[in-house]
């Protein structure tokens, strides 16, 4: 394809319309498998390698930051993470398109965050056709285990996000989300200063 036709393609995936496998193949370089598969056989003993490739990997990571192997990238260069992150054992980027988390954010296992869908008609999903659309996960938000984040979803500053939920729209800040689709529960206040948890939902 000529630059041309691949500007054209990367118009419509910043549109979030459909667009094709062989379509995106020119954006291969941006993938950091190997050093994705490197990071998740690295020896705890040695944090300096990690964090070395994990400036190799992320388009941008701040200071403080923890990942605990292994994750898993389509991309990697398509996810930016702030200050004192937390990510636990199994975190999946499905990072077509951006991925942005803020500072304080916590992650617990086994957590996907999805900027990629598919057409529900199977004619459309032809060469593995797929829409995209950016995910941000504003700061000190804390997000349960087992969670799917759909594209296009933005949770907001502080916002807790309960275990096994699947958030496929966005959240407000400051408050207490769970559930399949997953809804605003309650809002977060002073009172929870006092308790040990949020809700007892969170895990």
């Amino acid at each position: 394809m000529t630059d041309l036709q691949n500007e054209e393609v990367l118009a419509r995936i910043a549109k979030g319309l459909v667009y094709t496998e062989s379509e995106a193949a020119f954006q291969a370089p941006l993938r950091r498998t190997e050093q994705i598969f490197e990071y998740n056989l690295t020896p705890p003993g040695n944090p300096e390698r990690r964090r070395s490739l994990l400036t190799e990997i992320l388009g941008s990571v701040g200071e403080r930051t923890v990942l605990l192997p292994p994750f898993h990238a389509g991309f990697g260069s398509n996810v930016h993470i702030g200050d004192d992150f937390f990510g636990n054992v199994n975190l999946t980027f499905v990072d077509d398109v951006d991925i942005r988390i803020g500072s304080g954010v916590m992650i617990a296992p086994s957590v996907t965050l999805a900027t990629t869908g598919h057409p529900v008609h199977p004619a459309r999903r032809a060469d593995f056709g797929r829409y995209s659309e950016p995910i941000v996960i504003e700061d000190k938000v804390w997000i349960g285990s087992n969670v799917v984040v759909l594209p296009g979803v933005r949770i907001g500053y502080g916002s807790v996000i309960g275990a096994g939920s699947v958030v496929s729209r966005s959240i407000p800040p400051m408050t207490v989300a769970l559930g399949t689709p997953c809804r605003v529960v309650r809002h977060i206040t002073d009172e929870d200063l006092t308790t040990r948890t949020a809700a007892s939902e969170i895990s």
